[in-house]
């Protein structure tokens, strides 16, 4: 069980990135959101939704094992948060390319709430609803974007 915790936490090893490891597991995502898109969105929302629960206990387990929070090398949550980022929208390079730059900007720079969230909730939750709230807002960005046919 220890290995498949660090392999998942580590999202299959990108999270071991020497450089920004966040941005390397983000981009560890995308194969993941494309096969997943593939299945329409009511399938897509279900399994987000299953994903993201299963990553705050692997982040939670993690956590147990490793006596630390929100280690850089788990990006789990990364990919969690980007799946969110990506809901009803579609899977085109344009679209990828806008979710990963807005959603690791959001991810990077935390502006408040994500930063409140970020510092204040602890735990496996803690570790991946700062990604949640970012993908969240990626996602009401693009679909106003979107409605306003911006892109």
């Amino acid at each position: 069980m220890r290995v498949t915790v660090q392999l998942l936490a580590t999202w299959f090893g990108t999270g071991r990135s020497r450089h920004l490891p966040g941005t390397v597991g983000t981009l560890g995502a995308l194969p993941l959101v494309w096969a997943v898109s593939q299945w329409g969105v009511v399938f897509y929302m279900g399994f987000t939704l299953v994903f993201t629960l299963a990553a705050i206990q692997v982040c939670q387990w993690y956590e147990e094992q490793k006596q630390s929070h929100d280690a850089a090398e788990v990006v789990i949550d990364e990919v969690a948060g980007f799946l969110i980022a990506m809901t009803w929208v579609p899977f085109t390079w344009l679209h990828c390319g806008l979710a990963f730059v807005l959603f690791r900007a959001l991810d990077i720079r935390k502006p408040f709430p994500i930063s409140y969230l970020d510092q204040n909730v602890k735990g496996g939750f803690g570790v991946v609803v700062d990604d949640v709230a970012a993908g969240l807002v990626t996602n009401m960005v693009l679909q106003y974007a979107m409605a306003m046919s911006w892109i």
